[in-house]
This record gives structure tokens, sequence and C-alpha cells, in this order.
């Protein structure tokens, strides 16, 4: 450390000592013991671990610290710095630490502001002892929050475009869809985020019953049977991911699809009228969330849906154009 300055080495152990909590927190909450409970999704982590990270950060930092340091500077660098550690010691992936980023950040300010205005008349001892129940929170409330269920939650998630093309081209491509290339998709922010592109979806036959195989890159596969088959109007069905395809690497625990966290249901499209040789390409789809956290979980599956879907009915739309553009130069007997 003789590269440091020797007044900056107090700021260090600030930072060291929130990033104790926070490890010790990751590892007891992804132990087998609270496993069932949530483990890393349980309020205990999500909350109380980086309120005591703010906490002890705000402890540890020189008192002749500005405010800003000790309430906003000082847990935020030690936030960084705990996420930083967990990407590259393969902890997390790089999905889990950006969810959870925005909310460390803001739940470690309140933490040290919770501490600044609780010990901000006290002396030392008593300082000692409310950072040290700010450490010590998380790990006593714990398995009490393990006593209760997750609930779950339902959400919808709508995307939708206008064609210039007539619904019975539309139809066509999209009760089956051909394989796909990266470079139809463009780029996209979910990619950068580890999620598998859409490769192709098939159909083992026409009308109710059917099977829609819906392929993702890297061995993901989604059945998808259809349960509502009206031609050139609508068709829906219930999705069910192919767990036999699917390697356990290629989702983060935390987000596999059909896990305990998080599930898509059901997916619909519905074709309507949008004017003369121009249809309106309604997808939407079904999705559980199984967290303690599901309104703030549900902004980015939400997002990632959305993002999933939109792309999706980009291809098609291009498609169904160009499909109707050659059409219309054909001349007609």
């Amino acid at each position: 450390m003789a590269f440091i300055q020797r007044q900056y080495y107090h700021y260090l152990i600030a930072s060291g000592a929130g990033l104790f909590i926070a490890l010790l927190g990751r590892f007891t909450f992804a132990s087998r013991y609270f496993n069932n409970a949530g483990g890393l999704l349980m309020l205990c982590f999500l909350l109380l671990i980086p309120m005591a990270l703010g906490a002890v950060t705000a402890h540890f930092t020189p008192r002749t610290a500005s405010l800003w340091w000790h309430l906003v500077w000082g847990p935020s660098l030690t936030v960084l710095v705990f996420l930083i550690t967990a990407l590259l010691f393969h902890l997390e992936g790089m999905i889990c630490v950006l969810m959870i980023f925005p909310l460390f950040i803001v739940t470690a300010g309140l933490g040290a502001l919770a501490y600044h205005f609780i010990t901000r008349n006290r002396d030392d001892q008593s300082r000692t002892y409310v950072v040290a129940a700010f450490a010590l929170l998380p790990f006593v409330l714990a398995p009490v929050e393990s006593q209760f269920t997750a609930p779950d939650a339902y959400r919808r998630v709508e995307n939708t475009v206008v064609i210039a093309a007539p619904a019975a081209v539309v139809w066509r491509h999209i009760v089956r869809v051909p394989p796909i290339a990266a470079r139809d998709l463009g780029p996209s922010l979910v990619d950068r985020l580890g999620f598998p592109r859409p490769v192709e979806a098939t159909l083992s036959h026409e009308g109710l019953g059917g099977v829609r195989r819906a392929t993702f890159e890297r061995g993901v596969e989604f059945l998808e049977t259809i349960d509502v088959w009206e031609p050139q109007r609508r068709i829906s069905f219930s999705i069910v991911p192919n767990t036999a395809t699917i390697p356990p690497t290629t989702f983060d625990e935390h987000v596999t699809v059909g896990g305990r966290f998080f599930d898509v249901l059901r997916g619909t499209y519905e074709l309507q009228p949008a004017g003369p040789g121009r249809t309106r390409l309604v997808l939407y789809s079904r999705q559980r969330l199984s967290t303690r956290l599901n309104p703030y979980a549900g902004l980015w599956t939400g997002y990632v849906m959305s993002e999933i879907q939109r792309r999706i009915l980009e291809v098609i739309r291009r498609r169904c154009e160009t499909d109707a553009a050659v059409a219309a130069l054909v001349p007609h007997p």
C-alpha cells in the first residue's frame, strides 16, 4: 500500500469492512441452509445486507470526511467493489449484478443515512453498538424470513407492430418462424446480458393441439402447445421449457425460465385490421414471478421480455412486408 498516501488508509479500511459484510452475507445466504427460503433473493440479503454495508462503511469512514462521502460516495464505492468482486470471481452473472446494482446503491445509502442520524450525538461505544446491530440484523432476521413463502405475481407483457401486409401473409409468418440470423435481430442490451437469441419456431401440425418448438441459441427450447387457433385472427399457446435440451449453465439460477423464481406461461399472437393491406400484430405473454420483491423484479423481467418480443415482431414485420412487396410486383392474370 506504499503507493497510497497514509491519509487514505482509513477510507480503504472503511470500504474493506463494508465489503467483508457484503461477502459474508453473500456466502451465508447462498448456502444450502437458506436455499429453500430464496437464498440471495431473500429480503434480508437484498435490503438489509446493503444497509449493513452502508452503515459499516460510514462507521469506519474518518469523521473529518465530508457528509457526502459518509452518506453517498463511501457506500457507493463499497457496493461497486463488491459487485466487481462478484463478477471477477464468478459469484454472480452480469444480469444479476445489473439487477441488484441500483437496489444496493439506494439501500446502502439509506443504511449510511440511518446510521448517521442514530449516532450523530452518541459516544464511540454507542456507535460501536449501533453498527454491530446493523451488521447482525440480516443474519438474525433471516431465520424468521425463511419461514414465509415468497408470493406469486402474474404479469403480462405486450408488444405491437403495424405491418404493411395483409393478414394472410402475416399469419403464415407467425405459425412458423423460419431460422433467424443474428444480423436480422440487430443489437440489443439483452444479448450483452447473456440471454440467448431466438433462432426459429417450427410447428408439428396446424390447428388445436399443434406443438410449436421455439428454439433459441445455446440449446434453449420451449414447447408451445396451441389451445386457441383462429386462422388469420389469433393463435395462443401454453409454454413449457424443454429442460432436457437446456444446459444448466445457460441461465443464472435466479433468472432460469421455468425455475423457482420466474416462468413464462403463455404466449398469444393477435392479428387486427389496420387499414387497406395493413395488419396490426399484437404479441403478449404471461409470466410468473415468485420473489419477495416482485414489483422490482418485474421491472427487469418486463424489460427483457418486451425486448425479446419486440425483436421477434420486427423480424416478422420485415419478412411480411418483403413478401407483400414481391407479391405486388407479380402480374395477376
